[in-house]
């Protein structure tokens, strides 16, 4: 740039600005921003630019010129001491910072972050918790209003004072709009900047900004005082190094307090007595999901794609966005031609040209995509706002960004293991008889135990095996934060699962919270904190006497054992536990089964229907060592089958179970419902027993269709009940069988409807079921074996099998 040109240029400035610094006032990620932002440096040309952001990343500005670094990106601030605090500060390609942070980077320029140190950021967020103000988290420190930040500052107590107005909104209202994000696309993202005329947006900017504050004040922040007094020091201690080629680049909404001619002891004031923590900061990925309302962060966008595509379209931008639009449907196979393209870009223009604006916007293209894409329908059009308009593009930081020794030992087995954090979520399918798919698991497991929920496990699809695990895996720019919090568990995430699962072993609630843990330390294959686990879960075990918690905690024990079994863990000492944890449950279920009311008779229901199907698997695996088990617990059923004090529905479910297993014939399964149905029983107590017999989700609807007697003995009780006890035991009744599958339902309906003379109940009758003789047609069954053979595909297909189709159908 010659000579004249920068005469030229700081006439400009002055006229812009007056005397002093170059003031850009911004919106956080608005592309019209950016591009303005740009053109006005690139024809003021400063010395130094100046940024608002935390003072402590200065050191990690070079990391965005790095190849490795793709934005969306984010500086997290967080107290040494206390991980969980922190704060993110996030850029994207077309936020006015980032555009500004290259630019100098591009020109060997100097760029300085001039906001108030996260030190103090931090530390004000602790000060608000501890005193119950309510405010904003302090993960939004850089993530709110339109034309500025809403950083964190000093507390305040609640009031209409610490409502914040909303500049766009107010301006917006002002131009006739009722849309802010509509005027905002109006005279700026559809306004270009011309030759000479770069600094003209500011200059508006800043005049609207003026006349608000002039209004509102700090629009209801106090804290914005503060971090504007910091931030006049730091541009005139730039002054003094740099003259008149000082650059700002802030949100609008402080440009007038920048301008406004205070004192530096007044500035100082302010500042004095801030409390402090000792913070680290970094670079870490961010998404455009997480610049967008819908997230819950508040960025001040609610399209944070449509403004990339914005940004990044060098021209015809309607066209190329409709563009995107054809190809996402086309890849969800919905018709989408290259007519519907033309025809959606002709409809947009002429709804812009009918509303009165110069080029269509995002009201304009997405009612174009409903109409021509979508053929009106908003399920689509759904898809195109979330995966377009929202988006989930995550960005990437070089290795060589400062990290926790945790995140660094994350970073390697991710790429170890290819397993790329990815900001869609996707399914991961593991076989863990395969070591790296083993591996994967043991990661992910591990990670859970600390917090780190990267994935969530999900049903497996096609196979119930548990050498199968399926993982819906999506990462969170907040799981940075977690990963950092994580790190004072330890340097990898093995000695940092490690670490965590012995501490929550010994601070475990109750018995079953210990048992859930040693579940998940054999699923993460964490061996050297499962000795410490096992100890106090055997401690625990010994000492608690409530069996309702013993009988929850054992099946979680027993699953650990056939994990253990799949991933060849050792599992003899929890086999042990295991083993006891049930002597114990059989020894103390009986007496606590009497005297229950129909609350606590369901849920020990549910617990004997637990250890029941514990005690199977457990007399399976080889690490129980208790042959016997299943023996005695079929000793306790018939205890409870037989005991007038416990409940119907236990006494009911006992005989279910033993009847399931084989340890209890027909005949007397139906000699013992005689029993409990016969005139003497109360109605409420037989229908108890019916409930636990027959209900829950055991098959019991399939029992009384295969066994008409039990179904006769039903019937016949049930019609005899009097009118009286009728209605008190029909909702009981009325839950049991409307949890039958609804063909199950249909035919016990069609067998009571024949009646006792055509076989329920009767002896000697057929089968009952439609569609079945008493006995069998050898001639009929004959016939259709050539059928089933070519069905099988068997080789000594009869050649007459035409012959034989028609002799079956005939």
């Amino acid at each position: 740039m010659g000579g004249d040109q920068v005469t030229g240029s700081e006439e400009t400035v002055g006229r812009a600005a007056g005397a002093g610094p170059l003031l850009l006032g911004v919106r956080h990620h608005g592309p019209g921003s950016a591009r303005a932002v740009r053109a006005a440096l690139e024809e003021a040309r400063p010395r130094v630019v100046l940024i608002e952001g935390p003072p402590e990343a200065d050191a990690l500005i070079p990391l965005a010129a790095d190849e490795e670094m793709r934005p969306p990106v984010a500086l997290l601030a967080h107290a040494v001491d206390e991980p969980g605090r922190s704060a993110f500060w996030p850029l994207a390609e077309f936020s006015p910072e980032w555009v500004a942070i290259r630019w100098a980077l591009e020109h060997d320029v100097p760029a300085r972050f001039i906001d108030l140190p996260a030190t103090h950021t931090l530390a004000w967020g602790r000060q608000e918790d501890e005193a119950g103000v309510e405010g904003e988290s302090p993960l939004d420190a850089k993530t709110a209003d339109s034309e500025g930040d809403s950083g964190p500052g000093p507390a305040s107590g609640p009031g209409p004072a610490d409502v914040r107005i909303d500049p766009l909104g107010v301006l917006a209202e002002a131009a006739g709009y009722d849309d802010p994000e509509r005027w905002w696309e109006d005279v700026v993202e559809h306004r270009g900047v011309g030759k000479g005329d770069a600094l003209a947006p500011f200059t508006v900017l800043e005049e609207a900004m003026g006349a608000l504050r002039e209004t509102y004040g700090s629009g209801g922040h106090d804290r914005d005082l503060v971090r504007e007094a910091y931030m006049r020091l730091q541009v005139r201690a730039a002054q003094r190094e740099f003259e008149d080629g000082v650059a700002v680049v802030c949100g609008a909404w402080h440009v007038p307090a920048l301008r406004r001619k205070t004192t530096v002891a007044a500035d100082k004031a302010l500042l004095k007595g801030l409390p402090k923590v000792k913070t680290d900061m970094t670079w870490v990925p961010w998404t455009h999901r997480r610049l967008s309302r819908v997230s819950g962060y508040g960025a001040g966008i609610d399209s944070p794609g449509w403004y990339g595509h914005l940004f990044s379209a060098p021209d015809r931008p309607v066209e190329r966005w409709m563009t995107k639009v054809a190809g996402l449907l086309r890849a969800e196979d919905r018709l989408v031609s290259s007519a519907h393209v033309i025809e959606a870009v002709r409809l947009a223009e002429t709804l812009a040209a009918m509303r009165g604006r110069p080029l269509p916007g995002l009201s304009e293209t997405t009612d174009a995509v409903r109409a021509v894409m979508c053929e009106g329908s908003d399920v689509p059009l759904a898809l195109v706002e979330d995966r377009l308009v929202v988006g989930d593009v995550l960005g990437e930081v070089p290795s060589t960004a400062p990290a926790v020794p945790l995140q660094r030992d994350l970073a390697r087995l991710q790429r170890r293991l290819r397993l790329k954090p990815e900001a869609l979520e996707r399914e991961v399918e593991l076989d863990l008889r395969k070591e790296t798919d083993a591996a994967r698991s043991r990661l992910l497991h591990r990670l859970r135990l600390l917090g780190i929920a990267w994935g969530e496990p999900a049903a497996s699809r096609g196979s119930t095996g548990t050498f199968r695990e399926t993982w819906r895996l999506r990462w969170e720019p907040e799981l940075s934060v977690r990963v950092a919090e994580a790190g004072v568990w330890g340097t990898t995430v093995l000695s940092a699962a490690t670490a965590k699962a012995e501490a929550d072993a010994v601070t475990a609630q109750g018995l079953a919270d210990v048992t859930a843990l040693a579940e998940r330390c054999l699923l993460a294959e964490l061996s050297d904190a499962l000795p410490t686990v096992m100890r106090i879960l055997a401690d625990r075990a010994a000492l608690d006497a409530d069996v309702g918690r013993l009988a929850q905690a054992l099946p979680a024990l027993v699953r650990s054992l056939r994990y253990g079994d799949v991933r060849g863990t050792d599992t003899g000492a929890l086999g042990e536990v295991a083993a006891g944890l049930a002597e114990r449950v059989f020894v103390g279920l009986p007496p606590a089964c009497a005297a229950l009311d129909a609350d606590g008779a369901e849920e020990m229901r549910r617990h004997v229907d637990s250890v029941h199907g514990a005690v199977g698997l457990l007399g399976d695996a080889p690490a129980a060592g208790q042959g016997h088990l299943r023996a005695r617990w079929q000793s306790v059923l018939r205890v409870l089958s037989g005991r007038d004090t416990v409940p119907g529905v236990i006494r009911g479910r006992a005989v279910r179970l033993l009847l399931d297993d084989g340890e209890l014939a027909q005949e007397e399964a139906a000699r013992l419902m005689g029993l409990v149905l016969s005139p003497g029983t109360p109605p409420a107590d037989a229908a108890a027993w019916i409930e636990g017999f027959v209900g829950g989700g055991s098959g019991g609807g399939m029992l009384l269709v295969h066994d008409e007697r039990l179904l006769g003995l039903v019937d016949a009780w049930l019609t005899g009940v009097p009118a009286e006890a009728f209605t008190d035991v029909l909702p009981l009744l009325r839950r049991t069988f409307s949890a039958y599958e609804p063909g199950v339902r249909r035919t016990l309906g069609e067998l009571v409807r024949r009646g006792p003379g055509a076989g329920i109940g009767a002896p000697g009758a057929g089968s009952g079921i439609p569609g079945f003789a008493a006995e069998l047609d050898p001639v009929r069954a004959d016939a259709v074996l050539p059928v089933l053979r070519l069905l099988l595909g068997l080789d000594e297909v009869a050649e007459d099998i035409g012959k034989d189709l028609v002799g079956v159908t005939g």
